[in-house]
Parts: structure tokens; C-alpha cells; sequence
């Protein structure tokens, strides 16, 4: 949180920048080429743009911007391994814990627009240093005058205004550098970027989404999750309680009963927002999760990204879960067809390499004893398998967003289960969301 940028907020601004992007690119690639040709080598166009310095200034300009330059980043980057040349995917990645931060004025302003210019009197205490800065807005730690610790969650000026406009000008930039493989086509994801940052734009939906998670879980004393201060909250600042909890990762040095016990909260945690609710928080990032040592209780944080699921989808994906722990090649196939893994017009043997790819996925749950996450190699076989179906089918349709966003939520905790060095029963844990019966779906679909 070293950096220091005023955000650019007009249209005007926002187009320069990735102006000054696109010719900063242009000239790194004639140098380089110009180098390579008098070392006597001929260079491709995609091993020009995508030069360290060229991958160093895409990442930095789009860090700068925040709003839709980054999410597109962001969602690019998300399942690199199908999408990406690796290169451009390594600098992307980047992209998630990576962002300038606003400086003080700048974050004034943001204040007195939103909650106007007497918004000091509500607060004994107000940090203008943010404790953390992502794609959307920057959060702050402060007191109220009742004694209360908060966390505000501000918006980035201008973010909403220049979704549309962003989007056309770094989708141009992108197709026109020649960084994006062969035949991909950009739309699923241009429209899935416009569409989740005008919800993430919208700090009252997420403040709904906050105050339904809350609901979900208010008597579960395993977990908690802040409270919404809505007085202090609108749609471009959202003001909740601030949790005192450690980073997840300090459980990692607690005993193996401590460490097996978090890891089977969070896998039932993602079992009941998949299957019970309908509703998922697909960011990964471990900050959005703490810890309280005393109580063993697990905090939740940041559910801009949730994503619903309807019953039909709900269903589709209980039929793929049963089917691999049946560990029925034609019934996985036949799941993975609803689910939009499959179409027409596949690659000779893509199915074959999709049946691996969600095998390998959900070796944990076919394991006949509890099982040893910290030891595994999962993460490792299942890139290996996308790369290989990158590399052998040149396929580069993108799967249907909703499944990337599962994947997502399952890579971050089959993550987060190694780092805690987790043993457990998967499969144990998956059955009884098998058996929900329509009753139940629709209660809680209702």
C-alpha cells in the first residue's frame, strides 16, 4: 500500500491513460525489435508486445485505472492456464492485490459527496490510510463517536460512469496488441465485466448481499459477518463493523485438531453457498477471511462477488458432484454437458480431456480415507491437464462465466486447504447435500 495515484475520472482521463499505454507498448516493441533484428533474429509480433517491459507497463497502467481496465485483468486472469499465453496470465494475475491507492484529497472528496461536508462529525477517529485497495474502491479504518470500529468501503470516482466507455477502449487495446490467442472471442467476458462491475459499482446490492449472508449464518457460532452501519452507508460508501480477527493464514501454525476443524468450516461453508443458499462468494483472496484464535471462529469479509445460482443450475451441479463420487465416466459427461463444459463444434477428444480435467478436480472426494491436502499435488495435476488442452486442441472457447467462477471458489480452497496442511473426508462432507430434496431447494431458494 507504498503507492500513491489520483484516479482518473473522466472519460477523457481514463482514454488518455491507456492511450499513453498503448504508444509506450508500441514503442517498447520497435526497440525490441530493432535490438533482436541486429542480433540477427526474427522475432514474432507476440514475443515483441509481450516483453517484460511491455507485460510491466500493461499491468502497471491498468493498476493505475482501477474500474474496468482492471476487472477485465482481473476476469482474463482468472483461468489463464485455458485462455492466456502464460506470460500475459502471470502479469494479470498481478492484477488482484496490486492497485494504487487514492490520496488524501481525493479521498475527502469522496466523503463529502457521498455522505457530505459535516460527515466528520459522525466519527471520533477516520485513517486516510487505507488498509487495503482493489479494482473498485479502497478501505479505511475509523471510529464512531458511540466507540464503535468500522470499516468504510469507498468507491473510486467515476468508476460507474466509464464501465462502458472502459470496456470498448481496453477491449480494443487488448485485440489490437495481439496478446490474445488466436479466435477467442472476447464477448462472454466483456459482458460478464460490464455486468459485475455495475453490481460491485452499486454499494447498496452489496450491502444486501452482506445483510443476506449475515442472515444465513447469524446463529451459526462458527463464523461471523459484519454488520452494516446503513446510516453511514449509500451507493458509493459502504460502512460495516470492523472484525479484530488474525490472518487466516496464522492457522497454519496452530495444532493439526485446530487446523482440520477450520478446514472443515470452510468446506461445509462452500458446500451450503453452493447448494443450501445459492449464493457464493467467488473471490479467493485469503484476506477475506480472519481468524479468532479464542473462539475458532472463522470472519467473512467482502461479498461484492457473490453470484447466484438458480435451482436448475443448483441441480445440475448436485448431478455433477453425485456423478464423481460415483465415479461414472458417462454420468460426468452428461452433467458437464448441462453445466456448458461441452457444445458443439468440440475438438476430437476435448470430452476426454474435460472427463480428466473434473476427475482430477474431485479426486478428494472419491478418497477412501480422509484426505492429506498438505501433501497433495492436485493444484499442480490439474494445470498441467488445462495446459495440455490448451496446447493439443487450440481451444480457446471459454467455458460459461458461472463455471469459471466455481472454479474459482475451488481453486482458492483447495489453496487455502494445503496451505492449513488439512486431512479430511471430502466425500463425508459432500453427502448430505446429495440428498436435499425439492422441499428443501425451494426453501431455500425462497
Amino acid at each position: 500500500m507504498s503507492r500513491e495515484r489520483r484516479i482518473p475520472s473522466s472519460r477523457l482521463g481514463r482514454f488518455s491513460q491507456l492511450g499513453r499505454l498503448a504508444g509506450g507498448m508500441v514503442g517498447g516493441m520497435v526497440g525490441e525489435g530493432a535490438r533482436q533484428l541486429a542480433s540477427g533474429n526474427r522475432p514474432a509480433l507476440g514475443d515483441l508486445l509481450l516483453t517484460p517491459a511491455n507485460a510491466k507497463r500493461l499491468a502497471e497502467r491498468l493498476s493505475e485505472m482501477r474500474g474496468a481496465a482492471m476487472k477485465i485483468g482481473q476476469l482474463l486472469s482468472m483461468d489463464s492456464g485455458q485462455i492466456l499465453p502464460p506470460q500475459l496470465g502471470e502479469i494479470l494475475t498481478r492484477l488482484r492485490e496490486d492497485a494504487h491507492r487514492m490520496p488524501l484529497g481525493q479521498v475527502a472528496q469522496v466523503l463529502d459527496e457521498s455522505l457530505g461536508k459535516q460527515w466528520k462529525q459522525a466519527f471520533e477517529r477516520f485513517d486516510f490510510t487505507p488498509i487495503a485497495a482493489a479494482s473498485i474502491g479502497q478501505v479505511h479504518k475509523a471510529r464512531l463517536k458511540d466507540g464503535r470500529d468500522v470499516a468504510l468501503k469507498l468507491q473510486y470516482p467515476g468508476i460507474e460512469e466509464s464501465i462502458d466507455s472502459d470496456i470498448r477502449n481496453v477491449a480494443m487495446l487488448l485485440k489490437l496488441s495481439g496478446v490474445l490467442p488466436d479466435g477467442l472471442d472476447l464477448a462472454p467476458l466483456l459482458d460478464e465485466a460490464r455486468q459485475q462491475l455495475y453490481h460491485e459499482a452499486d454499494y447498496v446490492h452489496e450491502a444486501e448481499l452482506l445483510q443476506r449472508f449475515h442472515a444465513f449464518l447469524e446463529e451459526d457460532e462458527r463464523f461471523v459477518v459484519p454488520a452494516v452501519v446503513e446510516e453511514l452507508s449509500s451507493k458509493r460508501i459502504l460502512t460495516m463493523e470492523f472484525l479484530h480477527g488474525e490472518p487466516i493464514e496464522t492457522i497454519e501454525t496452530l495444532e493439526t485438531a485446530r487446523r482440520n476443524e477450520a478446514a472443515r468450516r470452510l468446506t461445509e461453508l462452500a458446500f451450503r453457498e453452493v447448494f443450501d443458499w445459492g449464493l457464493v462468494q467467488t473471490d479467493p483472496n485469503f484476506a477475506n477471511h480472519l481468524y479468532e484464535k479464542e473462539t475458532g471462529r472463522i470472519q467473512l469479509l467482502d461479498f461484492g462477488a457473490a453470484r447466484e445460482h438458480d435451482r436448475e443450475k443448483r441441480a445440475a451441479m448436485r448431478l455433477l458432484l453425485g456423478a464423481c463420487m460415483e465415479d461414472s465416466d458417462r454420468a460426468i459427461l452428461d452433467a458437464a454437458g448441462q453445466l456448458g463444459y461441452l457444445g458443439e463444434g468440440d475438438p476430437a477428444g476435448y470430452a476426454d480431456a474435460v472427463l480428466l480435467l473434473l476427475r482430477t478436480a474431485t479426486e478428494p472426494l472419491r478418497a477412501t480415507t480422509p484426505y492429506r491436502f498438505g501433501s497433495s499435488d492436485l493444484a499442480q495435476k490439474m494445470g498441467e491437464i488445462v495446459s495440455e488442452m490448451r496446447l493439443q486442441s487450440k481451444y480457446s472457447r471459454i467455458p460459461p462465466m458461472d463455471i469459471l467462477f466455481l472454479h474459482r471458489k475451488l481453486g482458492g480452497l483447495y489453496l487455502l486447504l494445503s496451505r492449513l496442511r488439512a486431512t479430511l473426508d471430502i466425500g463425508k462432507l459432500a453427502k448430505p447435500y446429495l440428498q436435499l430434496s425439492a422441499i428443501q431447494v425451494s426453501d431455500n431458494a425462497a
